[in-house]
């Protein structure tokens, strides 16, 4: 028997591009011709096209596994082709064992039901016993942290409650298989350190996880392989890093593609001191390089290398003119390329590598590339926000109460 809790053996699923008819003598035939007319499975009408192409994985159980893609990509048609809310046009899903999805965490949920009431409809929809319900019920609400508010309608719970409550009720299932798609990104940041933390708990017990997601550092640091779907194909299959690594370069090839400037960047690369890389920890060394090709005479030329967070806000900057270099000379042809070294002191989060080549005495960019690279960087939990400037706590006591002076009144006095 296969070690595999679930194997995808060359699927492929079709879906028809919207009809409009205007009367019933357009709908009745094109009904009837549906009808009586059979066709092959891998036959296309002109209305058709394919969603996923002959996809094929095994996941072993206890694995955790990812699947990555632009959107597009029929990463939400898999998640419902694994989750049997559709068949495939024409291959296999076997999955072996309980399955449960953590998909839309508030699906099922009842807005004039208390919290409570909640829990039991929903964990009942997810396929645990009530007795099971009962049992892991207290455990459920304290993870939530709505023990205040968990006799009230969660028609009257913020968006960040309902989504707290609905992640802890699924959490709690404790299925053979598990699918998860967006749901790590709810409620608060200790929330969310919670619900990966829980993740984490679920793989450590064993059970086979498929995490279908855009959040790739969660990716990273839960699934040590992965898929990339790009238009409904397998692009590649194998250990995450070199997944996140052909993925991040897609924008490379774009790139390459785009052309048509006089002068340009044509490659930014991040590395450690191993090579090309993806994934830094907090205070790590980083090399940044910038390529640049002119096809006519430009002089006054700076490189510019600035690194944004996941939300685009700038957050460092530098060039090769503050960095103490004269401002290049490019004759038509000629070639650039830069290196910068850069001392990560950064927390964990994502963060975007974004390339100019500026003139500063007109102050005008010959060329940008937003989001031209992206790393990930992990941190220690005592640290938030964008960087990390690696505190220490060099001093913490518990003083008495100072003495009265005489003549001065206490403050209840």
């Amino acid at each position: 028997m296969s070690d595999a809790a679930l194997e995808v053996q060359h699927v492929f699923k079709k879906f028809r591009r919207g009809e409009i008819y205007d009367s019933l003598r357009d709908l009745i035939p094109a009904l009837s011709g549906r009808m009586f007319r059979a066709r092959p499975d891998g036959e296309l009408t002109q209305r058709e096209f394919w969603a996923l192409q002959d996809v094929s994985f095994e996941v072993a159980r206890g694995e955790a596994f990812g699947i990555i893609g632009d959107n597009g990509a029929g990463k939400s048609t898999m998640l419902k082709l694994l989750t049997g809310i559709m068949r495939p046009t024409s291959g296999s899903i076997q999955v072996r064992g309980r399955l449960s999805a953590l998909i839309e965490v508030s699906a099922g949920f009842h807005p004039d039901l208390t919290g409570r009431e909640n829990i039991f409809l929903n964990g009942t929809i997810l396929g645990l016993k009530r007795d099971e319900i009962r049992r892991r019920f207290d455990e459920i609400v304290a993870f939530s942290g709505l023990e205040a508010f968990i006799d009230t309608p969660v028609k009257r719970y913020s968006s960040g409650m309902f989504a707290r409550l609905g992640f802890s009720v699924a959490a709690h299932v404790d299925p053979d298989v598990l699918l998860v798609d967006e749901v790590l990104s709810v409620g608060d940041y200790i929330f969310q350190r919670k619900c990966v933390e829980r993740m984490t708990q679920v793989i450590e017990r064993g059970t086979t996880v498929v995490f279908i997601s855009h959040n790739l550092r969660a990716v990273g640091n839960l699934c040590k392989r992965s898929l990339l779907l790009q238009r409904g194909t397998v692009a590649m299959l194998g250990p995450t890093s070199d997944v996140l690594k052909r993925y991040l370069g897609g924008s490379q090839e774009r790139r390459a593609l785009e052309g048509g400037r006089d002068l340009e960047i044509t490659r930014v690369l991040v590395q450690n001191e191993h090579g090309p890389a993806v994934e830094f920890k907090s205070g790590d060394r980083m090399w940044i390089t910038v390529e640049a090709r002119a096809h006519r005479r430009h002089d006054d030329v700076s490189v510019v290398v600035q690194i944004v967070d996941d939300r685009n806000y700038p957050l460092f900057d530098t060039c090769t003119d503050r960095l103490g270099r004269e401002a290049l000379i490019l004759e038509a042809g000629q070639r650039v390329t830069c290196t910068f070294e850069v001392e990560l002191g950064l927390a964990e989060g994502t963060f975007h590598v974004d390339g100019y080549l500026f003139r500063y005495t007109t102050n005008e960019p010959y060329d940008r590339w937003a989001t031209a690279a992206t790393f990930f960087v992990a941190g220690p939990a005592a640290v938030r926000g964008p960087v990390n400037l690696h505190p220490r706590l060099t001093a913490c006591e518990v003083l008495e109460p100072l003495a009265m002076e005489p003549g001065v009144p206490s403050p209840a006095g």
